[in-house]
């Protein structure tokens, strides 16, 4: 059989992998730009070890043709770390040398995942008074240095369930309860074996770019500039932000809702109804705090902001209302209404239009409104037309008041160009909204922020917006660029960051989104991102409790019924 990797044709050798073909074609490098650290065929990500053609069948005396080959007639696409999936390459990789290095520095160490802070991970550390961020960090290199080849090894569920009980893990062992599969797919290397839902670099040498550095609690790991991925990133202290999630964390122990397995506990025995009113009654509880904070100081704007489906919204209104239980009249603004006109939209690398680009939001007009407004005076505001990508001016006319508090909502709200250098700084408060999930699949394995927000766009769009599962999930790469150039930077300048995530709501979503995603098959483009949230779903219980919902909470922006949205 004939393979084209990256367009290149190639005849394989029986049992020679996909490394091997690699480096036999010179389709690698010495950096870790060059190196590919993983292949998709078929639409699935798979592991450079895979073998292509396995040895002559000994019934058939034949080579015999993996599934996956078959399947894509021999077409191989390598993946890099400047590739989405390469990135998530690199860091299950990264986790697999952090955990392999703590178990054998400190076995009685309980160590699992926090937050992202930047390009940085924090991982915190119990059970052990002698950590040493230092000894991790040269037991880790050690590690790279041996270039330990990571083979992925497939054991029976009964058979793993037990090697986690033996090793005293026992998140681990209480999720695989929720696991349907008769087998697992484990790495593992001596005595330690893990699983990180998705495929690793083929050995441990290919963790090239990387560094380690103390933080109270734990350390943090840091992975490369997103930019440049032959150097570390640069980190940079963010306390706003790390307070926020740490609070979280604690949130979650509170409410004893730390892992799956605790929402699942939850939703078996009743007790998720109680979690989401108290949840709920926190939010609003935050709202209130807020509220307070603006009032106090007298605040006559708030720029509210935000990335993709963090509740910005429904953030706007509820604030509203708080607002006005201290006599303020608030004003809901949106940035949206300051775009220009499509045809003048920036274009983006890949020829189509850049929409999270700044330069779409005519931000000078929207200073010199709001600097107007700020002063006592009239302001015509304008209307974006999304069906005819222009700019409209109705008859709408502002003009705020001595209690009046307009609220800015937009995913370029905390941007510095969009207020003047004129503007009294004092009259205006910001607030980053966020969803902040707290909630891991186990001590080894966290459920990135990103992935709640996009269950949460996938079933908001396509329930309210007629859009489907695959044209969310075409567009998402482009979102989060936009987001990491225009949004993140910007999110430690907040005077307030609101936490929006709900402990509930995967147990919630997974009612609307399971069905979707489980009818997307193999040859569609967006098949492997699909598996990814697939896999995560599989190990949540449905929970059938949107009764118990309040019409004003932020789930409800996405799964329908916000009575925010009722005209």
């Amino acid at each position: 059989m004939e393979l084209k990797i990256n367009g290149i044709p190639c005849v394989p050798v029986c049992g020679e992998s996909l490394l091997q073909i690699v480096n036999r074609l010179g389709m690698s490098g010495a950096k870790l730009s060059q190196r590919p650290l993983a292949a998709k065929i078929a639409g699935e990500v798979f592991n450079l070890n895979y073998i292509p053609v396995r040895e002559a069948d000994a019934a058939a005396d034949r080579p015999s043709i993996r599934t996956a080959m078959a399947a894509s007639n021999g077409i191989v696409n390598l993946i890099r770390i400047g590739d989405p999936a390469g990135r998530e390459v690199y860091t299950r990789t990264a986790q697999f040398v952090i955990f392999l290095a703590l178990s054998q520095l400190w076995p009685n160490a309980r160590a699992y995942m926090d937050c992202t802070l930047g390009p940085a991970l924090f991982i915190h550390v119990e059970n052990e008074p002698d950590f040493s961020a230092e000894k991790l960090k040269a037991q880790v290199q050690k590690l790279v240095e041996q270039d330990i080849p990571l083979i992925r090894k497939r054991i029976s569920t009964e058979d793993a369930f037990a090697l986690f009980e033996a090793q005293g893990r026992e998140d681990q062992t209480r999720l695989l309860q929720w696991r349907d599969a008769p087998h697992f797919d484990l790495y593992s290397y001596g005595t330690f074996a893990d699983y990180y839902y998705g495929e690793l670099a083929p050995s441990t040498g290919y963790l090239q770019v990387w560094d380690i550095m103390p933080m109270d609690g734990g350390f943090l790991f840091v992975f490369p500039d997103e930019l440049d991925a032959d150097k570390v990133g640069r980190y940079e202290s963010m306390p706003n932000f790390f307070s926020v999630c740490a609070e979280g964390e604690r949130w979650g122990q509170l409410m004893q809702c730390r892992t799956v397995a605790d929402l699942n506990q939850m939703t078996l025995s009743g007790k998720l109804r109680e979690l989401i009113r108290v949840n709920e009654a926190l939010h609003e509880k935050r709202y209130a705090q807020i509220a307070d904070v603006i009032c106090d100081r007298g605040c006559k704007a708030v720029m509210l902001a935000g990335p993709s489906s963090s509740g910005k919204t429904t953030s706007a209104n509820r604030l509203a209302t708080q607002l006005r239980v201290h006599g303020k009249k608030p004003i809901l603004m949106s940035l949206d209404d300051y775009y220009i006109d499509r045809d003048k939209c920036p274009i983006g690398p890949d020829g189509k239009l850049d929409l999270e680009h700044i330069n779409t939001i005519d931000t000078a007009l929207f200073g010199e409104h709001l600097q107007k407004l700020l002063s006592g005076e009239t302001v015509q505001i304008p209307s974006f037309n999304f069906k005819t990508g222009l700019r409209e001016w109705p008859e709408h006319y502002l003009k705020l008041d001595a209690d009046s508090v307009v609220i800015v909502e937009g995913l370029h709200a905390l941007n510095p160009i969009l207020l003047p250098e004129m503007l009294p700084k004092e009259l205006v408060f910001r607030m980053y909204v966020s969803p902040l999930l707290p909630l891991n699949l186990d001590g080894h394995n966290r459920i990135p922020t990103s992935y709640l927000r996009l269950l949460r766009r996938s079933v908001r769009d396509y329930e309210s917006r007629g859009s489907s599962i695959q044209r969310t999930l075409s567009m998402w790469d482009s979102v989060r660029s936009g987001e990491k150039k225009w949004i993140f930077p910007f999110q430690e300048n907040a005077d307030v960051i609101f936490n929006s995530s709900t402990l509930y709501e995967l147990a919630v979503l997974k009612k609307h989104i399971y069905p979707l995603l489980t009818a997307i098959g193999p040859e569609e483009e967006c098949y492997e991102q699909v598996r990814g949230m697939v896999k995560i779903l599989n190990y949540v219980i449905e929970a059938d409790v949107d009764d118990e919902i309040p019409p004003t909470s932020l789930v409800r922006e996405f799964i329908g019924g916000n009575t925010f949205y009722r005209k």
